[in-house]
């Protein structure tokens, strides 16, 4: 996540879209002898402004590695939308699907990679569709907004190892190499002695609607999808996802338990909260502390801080490991955005499968477990929400609703604007057992 080193994706966005591309360029490491002379044929599942810069970033990818890319579909819960992304991208509009299912015709077409950008809700069961499909992924963050849902992504990741399929993760700074470097140095090779603790942060200015929504249909749920619990997961899921991320990276795995509190001070549409503390405790004496924050005029701070026995990192800053993890083959490209598709179509080119479904739906679990805990004021396990329904079944089986299927059915429920949880006196009012 770093700026100064990335080049702007949208003027990459707006020339490339602009001029229509859809093969890439010069060959860097030789089309013929690294993709025997194929088009790698991509779909786009999801047309908003995320899933269209992925779909440039894909031409992009292509272009760094001298492989033609062409995107070949577009799918979308609006249609205008598909149809527009398809426009820009070359795609004909007998190509574009639109709709609840729309994600069922993208995956008959002859994509082989799906660029999954929908909202978080509806990635579980896109996720599902798309390995039973034989397709490879690659899928935003975060990759569900219930503890249910997350169990669906590890089953479907498994499912791809089975099957030899690449699944890659939009947690970008995993594919950050001063990141990875900086990993591989001390929460492998121990360069700087044991972890004490940690901090991380995604406080920053409201975001997306200030007023009040009052949606009417389930198309004005998806519409304003950013700021419904159920659909995205709140921000604490939406957003911090990616420190969670590396907290759990350098931590060696999802806490043990989390507690936290959070609320609502100037956010006045959809019901979400606009602040989260969480202490996670991920076991042997080590917290790491998370907060959260979209509330305008106040101090920002996005990034990590861990503590360690000879020293501290922000994650980054520590890039000397003695051997390194990234293979010697692979281009590094220009920002981590990039580099996703660049290690997507590499991995895809390669035949070699790679998992990254595992750890995205840890990471988007650890951020649930931290919202049910502010929700709910109390303590919450790893154990009770992820993998022993004996222990605290609501926890375990706890699905928001909609859910992806109510959608498709017709059934979707409007949730009641700026009706909140208060911790300690009602559970979340959207988070009930299916």
């Amino acid at each position: 996540m770093k700026s100064s080193a990335e080049l702007s994706r949208r003027d990459f966005v707006r020339t490339a879209l602009g001029a229509g591309v859809a093969l890439s360029a010069p060959t860097i490491i030789g089309a013929a002898a690294k993709g025997q002379g194929r088009t790698f044929k991509v779909g786009l599942l999801g047309c908003g402004g995320r899933g269209r810069g992925a779909a440039a970033d894909a031409l992009e990818a292509g272009k760094i590695l001298g492989l033609p890319v062409q995107i070949v579909a577009a799918a979308d819960y609006f249609k205008e939308r598909a149809l527009q992304a398809g426009k820009e991208l070359n795609v004909p509009p007998q190509r574009c699907f639109g709709g609840p299912a729309c994600y069922q015709a993208l995956m008959e077409t002859d994509a082989q990679i799906v660029l999954m950008a929908t909202a978080p809700l509806f990635r579980p069961l896109h996720l599902e569709a798309a390995v039973k499909a034989g397709k490879h992924v690659f899928i935003e963050k975060p990759v569900a907004v219930d503890p249910p849902g997350c169990r669906r992504v590890i089953a479907a990741g498994a499912e791809a190892e089975k099957k030899g399929l690449v699944i890659t993760a939009g947690t970008e700074m995993r594919h950050d190499w001063d990141f990875i470097k900086t990993h591989q140095a001390v929460a492998v090779e121990k360069a700087l002695g044991r972890l004490y603790a940690g901090r991380i942060s995604f406080c920053i200015g409201h975001m997306f609607w200030s007023e009040p929504i009052n949606p009417k249909t389930g198309d004005d749920l998806v519409r304003t999808w950013q700021n419904w619990i159920a659909l995205s997961g709140d921000h604490l899921v939406e957003q911090h996802v990616h420190n969670i991320d590396i907290a759990n990276w350098f931590c060696g795995g999802p806490p043990v338990s989390a507690v936290g509190f959070g609320g609502r001070a100037q956010r006045n549409a959809g019901d979400m909260y606009d602040f989260f503390s969480i202490d996670y405790d991920y076991g042997d004496g080590v917290h790491i502390h998370s907060m959260c924050r979209q509330v305008n005029g106040c101090w920002n701070w996005t990034g990590h801080d861990f503590v360690y026995e000879k020293g501290r990192t922000n994650g980054s800053d520590y890039p000397k490991p003695q051997k390194s993890p990234i293979p010697a083959d692979l281009i590094q490209a220009p920002s981590s955005h990039y580099q996703e598709q660049v290690d997507t179509l590499y991995y895809v080119n390669k035949g070699q499968p790679i998992n990254q479904a595992r750890a995205v739906a840890e990471s988007t679990a650890a951020a649930i477990i931290g919202r049910i805990s502010a929700y709910t004021g109390q303590q919450v396990t790893w154990k009770e929400t992820m993998e022993d329904p004996s222990i605290n079944p609501k926890y375990y089986n706890l699905t928001l609703r909609p859910t992806a299927e109510d959608f498709e059915k017709g059934t979707v429920e409007i949730p009641k604007e700026n009706s909140v949880p208060i911790p300690g006196v009602s559970a979340a009012r959207k988070e009930r057992r299916a």
